[in-house]
C-alpha cells in the first residue's frame, strides 16, 4: 500500500501525486500541523482558510470513494508534526512507499529528503505540473543570461502556450501594456464588491478552532467569506471576469481609503493553494477578449501577473534558495517597526493598508510594494523581519512567493538578481496613486520638517545613505543627478529630518 502526503497548498484532484490513485492500494495523508500554523503566527484568517479548504478538499475525495485519514489539529494522536504523521501511518500500515508532490517550501522538501534514511522506504517526489515551468526549463532559461528580466521570461510563456498571440506576435501589436495601466483613482468609481461565500458547518467549526487556538496571532478572524471549495473558487473566478475584469487594467495601481479590494481579482490565495489552476484562469480571461467587452490592456495586465510574474517568482526562489533568505545587499538593519503590527502610525498610507491586512489577510499588490514595501525599503527594515511579517499576515502568502517578492523586488535585498532597480518613491507617488494623503496628520507637499511626509525625506536619505551601492544603477541616474544638484545645506537638512524619523522610531513614539 502506498501513502499519498497531501499538503495544504496542493488542494486539486489533478495535482501529481493524486495521478495514479487507486482506491483500494492507497491511503491519502492530509493533516493540521501545529508546527505549520505557528513557525510564523499566521494570519488567523490563513489559517482557518486553509483549515477549512482542507477539510473540504478531504470531504471531497472520501465521497469519492477514496480512503482518506484526516488529522485534525485537536486530534488526541496528532503529533504535531509532518514526519510524526508520516511516521504513525507507516506503523498502522503495509506502507511499501510514499508518494508526493514537490512542497512549495525549500524547508519541508529538505526535511522529505531524509524520509528515505528514516524509513527505510521508497520516497517519490513528483513535480508540481500545476506551475508552467519546470525547475529544468527555467534552469535553461537561466543559462548564459547575465540579467534575469521577468519581461523576457513572459514572453517565452506566451510563445510557450500561445497565450494572446497571432503567430508569432503579440496580440495587439505589443507584449505588454503596463503604461496603460497606472490610472489614479477617482472618488465617482463604482467599484463591485468582492465574492463571498457564507460558512458552512465545516468552516464553522474551524473559525471555532481557529478562534481558541490562535486568539494570539495576528488579525481578525471574522467576517469570513473566502470560497474554500473549488466550486466556490470557480465562482470567485467568473466572478472577477464579469465585474471587475475590464477596469481592472487601468485601476491596478490605485489605492482608495475606503475600499480595500479596488478591482483586483482576489484569486492569488485560490491559486496558491490550489482550489484554481493558473492555466485554467489564464483561458477564461482570454476567453473573455472574444466573448465580452473587455479591454486588451486589463486581459494582458492579469494575464502577465499569472504567467508571467508568478511563475518568474516560482523560478528565483528555487534557483537561489537556501541562500535566499539571507540575502541584505543594502545592509539594512532597522528593527521592524510595531505600527506594522498595530496600525498606530500618523501616516495615513501605512495605517490603511495595515488596517486592510488586519481585517482581511490581503492587501493588493501595490499597498504591499509602493507603501508597504517602499517604506521597508526606505527605512531599511531587516529583510528577515520584514520576510517573516509578509509570511504572517497574508493569506496566499507561501515562501516561493513571498521571499522573492520581499527580499528581490520590495527590499532590493538581492541586489539586483530579481529587480533592475530599488522600487524607491516618496509622497508623491503615494499621493497620485490613492486619496490617503488628503486624509494623512503629515502634509505630503512639504518635503523637510516634522510636518512633512516622512516619505519625502526617506526617500533622498535612502539615495544618499546608498549612494556607493546604488549610484551606478542606470535607472536611478536621473534621482541621482537631481541629488547632486542640492547644496549641502539641502543634504544635511534631508539628513536631519531622517536622523530625527529614526530617533522617535527607536525611542517608541508615534511616528
Amino acid at each position: 500500500m502506498y501513502l499519498h502526503l497531501i499538503f495544504g497548498d496542493q488542494l486539486n484532484r489533478k495535482i501529481s501525486s493524486l495521478s495514479d490513485l487507486r482506491q483500494n492500494e492507497h491511503i491519502i495523508l492530509m493533516c493540521e500541523i501545529l508546527s505549520e500554523a505557528t513557525y510564523v503566527k499566521h494570519h488567523k484568517k490563513k489559517i482557518a482558510f486553509v483549515f477549512s479548504a482542507m477539510r473540504h478538499f478531504s470531504k471531497e475525495l472520501k465521497d469519492e470513494g477514496y480512503n482518506v485519514h484526516y488529522t485534525k489539529l485537536d486530534c488526541p494522536n496528532n503529533s504535531g508534526s509532518f514526519r510524526g504523521e508520516v511516521s504513525r501511518m507507516i506503523k498502522a500500515h503495509n506502507v511499501k512507499g510514499i508518494i508526493v508532490t514537490e512542497p512549495s517550501d525549500y524547508r519541508i522538501l529538505t526535511e522529505i529528503k531524509k524520509w528515505k534514511e528514516e524509513f527505510g522506504l521508497l520516497i517519490e517526489v513528483r513535480a508540481d505540473d500545476r506551475f508552467l515551468c519546470s525547475h529544468e526549463e527555467f534552469a535553461h532559461w537561466v543559462r548564459g543570461r547575465k540579467q534575469l528580466r521577468m519581461e523576457h521570461f513572459y514572453r517565452q510563456m506566451r510563445r510557450k502556450y500561445n497565450i494572446l498571440m497571432l503567430g508569432k506576435e503579440p496580440k495587439g501589436g505589443k507584449w505588454n501594456y503596463d503604461n496603460e495601466n497606472r490610472k489614479p483613482p477617482s472618488k465617482h468609481l463604482t467599484i463591485p464588491k468582492t465574492f463571498s461565500a457564507k460558512p458552512d458547518n465545516i468552516t464553522s467549526e474551524v473559525l471555532k478552532l481557529v478562534e481558541v487556538n490562535f486568539r494570539d496571532h495576528f488579525g481578525h478572524l471574522k467576517p469570513f467569506h473566502y470560497a474554500v471549495t473549488r466550486n466556490q473558487a470557480l465562482r470567485a473566478l467568473k466572478t472577477f471576469i464579469s465585474q471587475r475584469l475590464k477596469n481592472y487594467g487601468e485601476y491596478q495601481d490605485a489605492m482608495l481609503q475606503d475600499d480595500a479590494w479596488m478591482y483586483h481579482s482576489h484569486l492569488s490565495l485560490y491559486l496558491n493553494c490550489g482550489l484554481l489552476l493558473p492555466l485554467e484562469c489564464v483561458q477564461e480571461v482570454e476567453q473573455a477578449l472574444k466573448e465580452k467587452d473587455i479591454p486588451l490592456n486589463s486581459i494582458e495586465g492579469f494575464i502577465r501577473q499569472i504567467i508571467g510574474w508568478r511563475e518568474f517568482m516560482r523560478g528565483i526562489y528555487w534557483l537561489k534558495m537556501p541562500e535566499y533568505e539571507q540575502q541584505n545587499f543594502l545592509n539594512a538593519n532597522q528593527k521592524l517597526p510595531s505600527f506594522f503590527w498595530t496600525s498606530e502610525t500618523n501616516m495615513n498610507c501605512i495605517k490603511t493598508c495595515v488596517k486592510n491586512t488586519q481585517d482581511n489577510a490581503y492587501a493588493h499588490h501595490i499597498q504591499r510594494l509602493m507603501v508597504l514595501g517602499n517604506f521597508a525599503l526606505l527605512a531599511g527594515l531587516r529583510p528577515t523581519e520584514v520576510n517573516d511579517w509578509f509570511m504572517v499576515v497574508y493569506a496566499d502568502a507561501y515562501q516561493w512567493v513571498e521571499l522573492p517578492n520581499v527580499t528581490g523586488m520590495a527590499l532590493f535585498a538581492d541586489g539586483g538578481i530579481l529587480s533592475s532597480k530599488p522600487y524607491a518613491a516618496s509622497g508623491s507617488y503615494i499621493n497620485k496613486m490613492s486619496d490617503y494623503c488628503k486624509n494623512c496628520y503629515y502634509n505630503v507637499n512639504k518635503k523637510n520638517t516634522v510636518e512633512g511626509c516622512p516619505f519625502n525625506y526617506l526617500y533622498w536619505d535612502f539615495l544618499i545613505r546608498n549612494k556607493e551601492k546604488l549610484h551606478k544603477n542606470q535607472r536611478l541616474s536621473l534621482a541621482y543627478k537631481t541629488l547632486e544638484r542640492m547644496d549641502l545645506a539641502k543634504h544635511n537638512l534631508i539628513k536631519k529630518d531622517a536622523k530625527v524619523f529614526f530617533q522617535r522610531l527607536n525611542n517608541g513614539q508615534k511616528v
